[in-house]
């Protein structure tokens, strides 16, 4: 820097020293930093993490004492095998420089790497414990599988050993139609590829072009912690919790343990067991279906046997037809017996019956009735002519009133309305009385009818004979023998016997 500024006197700055700018200094000192710094590796403890909407990364590397400003570029930021989080212990690679605008310096980072397998554990544990905290690993948002999904899409790579092994198992145990979503299972491209992959089988309708899968499957072969870190991402994770497709998990060997084992619902501990849980065997169930079959048919032989022979023993046990049938021929038989005098009193009975009422039948109260019937209706006819004259000049008289409170116009219209209003209310009341009237002739006719008939003259007719000794009707014979003349009405007149009666 001795270019740059000179050494001051013992009386102060030299008055002949040069004058810089800002900008002049801040790129002398960027120049500086970045010649001696140009490559550096910095191990220390990520602390505040940025994420700005630019793709930028900012962040802090810190020990326990100082604190360094860092930045990862966007195209850089895409590349990451691991993305930094706070509190990862990491090793980072990169040059030193200087940011003018607020007079600091800071490491624009190319690599960054978790400093060991310990800290991928630290922050896999710490991860796991947050999402666990959330819930995306408790058992009852776990599915049950299908017995027999129709439709199997599997996520895995289509150039590996695992895709192979998973066709191979389940065309030997049970084929099903199987979809294959190719994506990278290393790297950086891993996570974001497979959480896609899942995602967009769950998006795939029902009943379109390309079946919908019953059944998921995300399967890896086995590796080291950093090349199955794509399956601990927490953007795997949430899509795997988050698929409404029931999901098994067949990532790494049986000691492996990542994430989405976790957070889906069933973990294979192998590709090849994966495929052994997502169908069954064949062959089993066509043995267990000859074996129902089997018993099937041995039980309904049975029970038909059962049946037949309980059906014998019931039938031993009825009586005969014949036997049943004695019984009712002789009820029968009994009943026949007794129809006859049952028949001669029923007629008695109803013949006294019938003289009963024909003895309140008495031609006088007929007559009685009669009169009573026509002085009613006489009466009621004398009363219609007085009352339907009273209803009119009353109306006339509601109209003439509502004639003052009217317009001229109105009250024409209502007049004639009225009118004929009235007009038929009178053919109508005209008509009701009329047909009343004419209801009760007719029922007095038939009255009259009823009476005439049940008069002894009727009887007359039919060739009876009225016998009578002095003006007594005589009903006996020892009546007749001790009468000293008789007079027998005929129909036709009285012939007197024995001389005057």
């Amino acid at each position: 820097m001795s270019d740059l500024i000179d050494d001051e006197g013992p009386d102060g700055p030299s008055p002949n020293s040069p004058e810089y700018t800002v900008s002049e200094i801040s790129g002398a000192v960027k120049r500086t930093v970045e010649g001696a710094f140009s490559h550096v590796r910095v191990r220390g403890e990520v602390g505040r993490v940025s994420l700005p909407r630019s793709g930028h990364i900012y962040l802090d590397l810190k020990d326990d004492r100082n604190v360094l400003a860092s930045v990862i570029w966007k195209g850089t930021a895409q590349r990451l095998a691991t993305r930094p989080e706070e509190g990862m212990e990491v090793i980072a690679t990169g040059r030193l420089t200087t940011f003018g605008g607020q007079s600091r310096y800071q490491m624009v980072i190319e690599d960054i790497a978790p400093a060991g397998v310990g800290a991928l554990m630290a922050m896999l544990e710490k991860r796991k414990a947050a999402l666990a905290a959330e819930g995306l690993f408790a058992a009852e948002r776990k599915r049950a599988l299908p017995y027999l999904p129709r439709v199997i899409g599997v996520v895995t790579s289509p150039s590996g050993a695992v895709i192979r092994d998973i066709l191979h198992r389940l065309g030997d145990r049970f084929p099903r139609h199987v979809l294959i979503w190719p994506v990278a299972v290393q790297g950086a491209a891993c996570a974001p590829e497979v959480a896609r992959a899942i995602r967009g089988f769950n998006a795939l309708p029902e009943g379109g072009a390309i079946p919908r899968p019953d059944l998921l499957i995300v399967a890896r072969g086995g590796g080291s912690l950093e090349d199955l870190w794509g399956f601990n991402e927490e953007i795997v994770v949430r899509a795997a919790a988050e698929s409404d497709i029931p999901l098994i998990s067949a990532v790494g060997h049986e000691t492996d343990t990542t994430l989405i084992d976790y957070a889906a619902d069933r973990r294979a501990p192998t590709p090849t067991a994966a495929a052994e849980m997502a169908v069954p065997v064949r062959l089993d169930l066509i043995a267990a279906l000859d074996g129902l079959e089997a018993r099937r048919s041995a039980a309904l032989g049975r029970l038909l046997t059962q049946r037949r022979q309980r059906l014998a023993d019931l039938a031993r046990a009825l009586p005969r037809p014949e036997t049943l049938l004695n019984f009712a021929a002789q009820r029968l038989d009994r009943a026949a017996e007794r129809l006859p005098a049952a028949l001669s009193a029923r007629v008695a009975r109803e013949r006294l019956r019938l003289s009963e009422a024909a003895a309140v039948l008495r031609p006088a109260a007929l007559r009685r009735r009669v009169a009573d019937e026509r002085r009613r209706t006489e009466d009621r006819a004398a009363r219609i002519a007085p009352a339907l004259d009273r209803l009119v000049r009353q109306r006339r008289a509601d109209l003439v009133a509502l004639s003052r409170r009217l317009r001229p116009e109105l009250l024409d219209r209502r007049t004639v309305s009225g009118q004929e209003a009235l007009a038929r209310l009178e053919a109508r009341l005209r008509a009701a009385l009329a047909s009343d009237f004419d209801r009760r002739r007719a029922r007095l006719e038939a009255l009259e009818r009823m009476r005439a008939g049940l008069s002894y003259q009727e009887t007359l007719r039919r060739g009876f004979a009225v016998v009578r000794s002095g003006g007594q009707v005589v009903t006996s014979r020892a009546s007749a023998e001790q009468a000293g003349a008789l007079e027998i009405e005929f129909q036709d007149g009285r012939l007197a016997i024995g001389g005057r009666p």
